[in-house]
């Protein structure tokens, strides 16, 4: 009987397997780092968001400790109930310093915190105006927030202008972009944006994921690194990814603040952010501050690295950040050019439909700030290796 009730799912599956589009999940049995052990294998890593090696920093790891010792592991509660702790508003107070906003507020992900935002800011009757290369989880707020969708062209100001002149029914307005777009790497012409926004007094959100600790003095962001403090209303982030832990933040005007802790969903609806994760970030928060050498590391390695890779033939898109993505076309080549990578020691992973359009398939390398000179030259002698021989390069 379950089997009738399911047959539709293992078609699918099969489907998937067929198209070269089934995903395949390698697992991990040591720490992040630039050496893993992934399905009990040693291979040099260049497929997690790990970009300044803060998931296994020593200060790191010894600050989630500490804390343990001290509070415990779980709030165990909802922020508005019992979960709010001295330590999560240490952490806001820190992050809004960091990011130059008047107050922030954390979530349990990068992905809840656009949740909790889109659902928050507009609602049935009101218009987002959305990058059409938006990451998922913008996607799914939009969704979930039942404002009208209008999409505008991949980091194309004058389609924005259009779509906004065409756009004439609505009660408010809202304009939301990725900073760093997590698949190509390159950046958002937010000057521009911004100033559309503000000639049409149009609220704007920016996902900042990629460019938390990579973009901007010493890992500021996007905001700072355009020198657009005050011009951009809400700035959300992710502590998953350059940070090393968990969790998201949204930081802004107090306003909108103090708004999403009484109507941010995940914010009263799920348990707060853990002990340890809150600890650790506060430590990742001290390394930032003191110094820009992790950061100043991470992009001396990337343009190595791309540079290396251009120079062997690669098509590295249209990126900007130390994202390279490695543009082989069709997935079944992406995945056959993955396998045959971690066969020579490399992990770099592929990425097909639905995460990026058909016919856009690629392996997404991430740089590290933990990679050494050696690493660096093995990954492009391995890629050079492998492109020769799948004839993806001469």
């Amino acid at each position: 009987m379950t089997h009738d009730k399911t047959a539709w799912i293992e078609a699918e599956i099969a489907s998937l397997k067929e198209q070269g589009l089934f995903t395949h999940i390698r697992t991990l049995s040591s720490p992040q780092g630039a050496w893993l052990v992934v399905d009990g294998r040693r291979v040099l890593n260049f497929s997690s968001n790990n970009y300044l090696g803060m998931a296994n920093h020593p200060r790191v790891v010894e600050a989630a400790k500490q804390a343990m010792d001290r509070y415990g592991v779980g709030p165990a509660a909802v922020r508005t109930i019992a979960g709010t702790m001295d330590l999560h508003l240490e952490l806001e107070e820190r992050l809004a310093r960091f990011k130059g906003a008047e107050a922030a507020v954390t979530f349990q992900s990068g992905f809840t915190a656009n949740l909790a935002t889109l659902g928050a800011l507009v609602g049935r009757g009101d218009v987002i105006f959305s990058d059409r290369l938006n990451h998922a989880s913008i996607i799914d707020g939009c969704r979930l927030s039942r404002a009208e969708v209008v999409a505008y062209e991949h980091n194309d100001p004058d389609d924005l202008r259009r779509k906004i002149a065409e756009t004439t029914e609505y009660r408010r307005r809202l304009i939301v972009t990725d900073g760093v777009f997590s698949m190509d790497g390159d950046i958002a012409p937010l000057p521009e944006i911004a100033a559309i926004a503000s000639e049409h007094g149009i609220l704007l959100m920016v996902d900042d994921a990629h460019g938390e600790g990579v973009l901007g003095r010493g890992g500021r962001g996007i905001v700072d690194h355009f020198g657009l403090h005050g011009q951009v209303d809400v700035e959300v982030g992710t502590l998953s990814k350059a940070f090393g832990v968990v969790g998201g933040v949204v930081a802004g005007p107090k306003v909108i603040i103090d708004w999403l802790r009484q109507r941010g969903r995940p914010f009263l609806f799920s348990s707060a952010m853990t002990v340890p994760d809150v600890a650790a970030n506060l430590a990742v928060m001290d390394l930032l501050e003191e110094s820009t050498e992790l950061v100043d590391r991470l992009w001396r390695n990337a343009d190595y690295f791309k540079q290396g890779m251009r120079a062997l033939g690669f098509d590295t898109g249209a990126t900007q950040t130390p994202i390279v993505p490695v543009m082989l076309g069709e997935a079944p080549l992406a995945q056959q050019f993955s396998r045959r990578l971690f066969e020579e020691g490399v992990f770099a992973m592929a990425i097909g439909y639905p995460t990026v359009p058909q016919g856009k398939a690629r392996l997404r390398v991430m740089n590290s700030a933990t990679h050494s000179p050696e690493d660096l030259d093995l990954a492009l002698d391995r890629f050079a290796r492998v492109g020769r021989e799948l004839g993806v390069i001469s």
